[in-house]
């Protein structure tokens, strides 16, 4: 972990890899940032979690969560082999604004970041959209299918949350490995290609 926090433009030396790339998984409370970072971890994974209180029910927006009895107070970590010589290090934000001074150093050195959406909160993850936006750190939104969530089509999430052309949206489900971990590729492809576009624009 300490090799990640160094990490240059989202790459860092993997203690079992040629390559480790730094990825962060953000969204607003609740979305699932937890179990995705626990589905696809192939080593047990750090969390910082605590029990919700009802001191933190005036600053916790619990609505539509209502079985949630923990959260995220500093980050998760996990790592995940995508093939060989290439690892992912997988840093989970923490959701409630309250904690988003966290999130300056959680995103130094990384590659790219998944925005975790849910539709019946989609709302939640404008923070997160706007986060990266403005930092010009690549992105990509993934929608966790809910059980009790409306269906949407990735072009209708897309157009809600306003993203930029070309900004990819994938559904998955937060609970399982094969699906976080397509995410995951999509999003290293994603970022990998931005990365190329900038280092061939003329500087100036």
């Amino acid at each position: 972990m300490n090799a990640a926090r160094g990490a240059q433009e989202g790459v860092t030396p993997g203690p079992d890899s040629e390559m480790g790339l730094k990825i962060l998984v953000a969204g607003g409370f609740g979305v699932g940032k937890t179990t995705l970072v626990g589905s696809v971890s192939e080593i047990r994974p750090l969390r910082t979690e605590e029990r919700l209180s009802a001191a933190g029910e005036a600053v916790d927006d619990t609505g539509g969560v209502g079985g949630k009895s923990s959260t995220t107070v500093a980050m998760d970590f996990g790592r995940i082999t995508i093939r060989q010589g290439l690892s992912l290090y997988l840093f989970g934000t923490p959701g409630q604004g309250r904690f988003w001074f966290l999130w300056d150093d959680l995103s130094d050195g990384a590659l790219g970041a998944v925005v975790l959406a849910d539709t019946r909160r989609l709302a939640d993850c404008f923070p997160a959209v706007d986060y990266f936006e403005r930092r010009a750190i690549p992105f990509l939104v993934a929608v966790n299918c809910f059980a009790q969530a409306r269906s949407y089509g990735a072009d209708e999430v897309a157009h809600a949350l306003d993203l930029d052309r070309g900004t990819p949206v994938v559904l998955c489900d937060a609970r399982d490995r094969d699906s976080g971990k397509e995410v995951l590729i999509r999003l290293v492809e994603h970022a990998g290609r931005r990365h190329t576009v900038r280092q061939l624009n003329p500087v100036g």
